[in-house]
């Protein structure tokens, strides 16, 4: 089946999500990978609910319970059914549920990540394999979908030639997460792992490029920022536009905290050496661990040693948002008919 086949309109893509980026740009990469592949129109649209509501489960919400600045997404709120709907994170499933039993006129529903409640009901769950989630339908990818492409770094990468055409090579890119459910980033460890990394870049004469999540507790930033500030490079200070995907794309090496699958996988994404770091784990998670070993079995990743040295083998960048927005159109079509 020609997945690019001409159309006679474009197809009409609403994402939903809660607005979060680290949750909405998995809706949002899948969707653009599927306009890569046919034309398409994207319609972002954030979902809140109500405070004291928000906590509610799944299954006890209504749609009178949003926060009113939510955008519309159901025709009673005077939107129309899109051609497709993908959404992600909790926020999402009471309406993503609701848009599926629609009825005639309804859109294809696509939830990433594993819903863990009414899987059966959405056409299609594009989960990480880690997860563990299996059925009809499902499809497993490793990690979740994202926004990287080679054209989004390359842009990104020339739009702030300004401050990364001077820095020495290699350049580092240095992507710090920080605590949650699993993992956290004490002081002291910080303090370690700031001073292997300024270690490893001095020994190459290159430079760092820094960003910090909004989970990266004060105390640990301050002492990443002021031990990787002596050294070449640029550590972000999150005023202005966000250089992530520049540091992505200027990278001749990126370092990524092992709490987030997101950053692992989009780092992976670009084909660059990539080095996990390691964090304090707050309790055993078999998930991150199977991810983990997802990435170093297929070569795309390895713990960091202290060093900045890797095998000199060919890699090939991780693409699972476009495999999986193949199948997002296969299956379409063939629900469509």
């Amino acid at each position: 089946m020609d997945l690019t086949r001409d159309s006679a309109y474009p197809l009409r893509i609403r994402v939903v999500s809660d607005g979060r980026a680290g949750i909405q740009n998995q809706a949002l990469g899948l969707a653009e990978a599927v306009q890569r592949l046919r034309p398409a129109d994207i319609e972002l649209c954030r979902i809140r609910w109500r405070r004291g509501f928000d906590k509610w489960p799944s299954a006890l919400k209504q749609p009178w319970m949003r926060d009113p600045a939510s955008d519309a997404v159901l025709p009673s709120d005077g939107a129309s059914w899109p051609d497709i709907w993908i959404a992600t994170g909790r926020a999402s499933l009471p309406l993503s549920v609701r848009a599926a039993a629609a009825g005639p006129g309804r859109p294809f529903v696509v939830q990433t990540q594993d819903p863990r409640w009414r899987t059966g009901r959405f056409d299609l769950i594009i989960a990480p394999e880690h997860d563990g989630l299996s059925g009809p339908n499902v499809m497993s990818i490793l990690g979740s979908p994202h926004r990287i492409t080679p054209t989004r770094i390359a842009n990104a990468v020339a739009a702030f030639a300004d401050r990364l055409d001077p820095l020495p090579h290699p350049r580092v890119a240095v992507l710090i997460g920080g605590r949650s459910a699993s993992h956290d980033l004490p002081p002291d460890h910080a303090a370690w792992l700031a001073d292997r990394i300024a270690k490893a870049v001095r020994a190459v004469n290159g430079s760092v490029m820094v960003t910090l999540s909004r989970r990266t507790p004060s105390r640990a930033e301050a002492i990443i920022r002021q031990r990787l500030e002596t050294l070449p490079g640029w550590v972000w200070d999150g005023q202005g536009d966000n250089p992530y995907f520049a540091f992505l794309g200027a990278a001749g090496h990126v370092l990524v905290t092992e709490d987030s699958a997101n950053m692992a996988t989009e780092a992976a994404s670009t084909g660059k050496p990539v080095h996990l770091l390691p964090m304090v784990a707050r309790k055993p998670q078999p998930k991150f661990d199977r991810l983990r070993q997802s990435l170093l079995d297929r070569g795309l990743a390895r713990p960091f040693d202290g060093s900045l040295v890797w095998p000199d083998v060919a890699r090939r960048p991780l693409a699972e948002t476009d495999r999986a927005a193949q199948e997002l159109l296969r299956r379409y079509d063939a629900w469509r008919g």
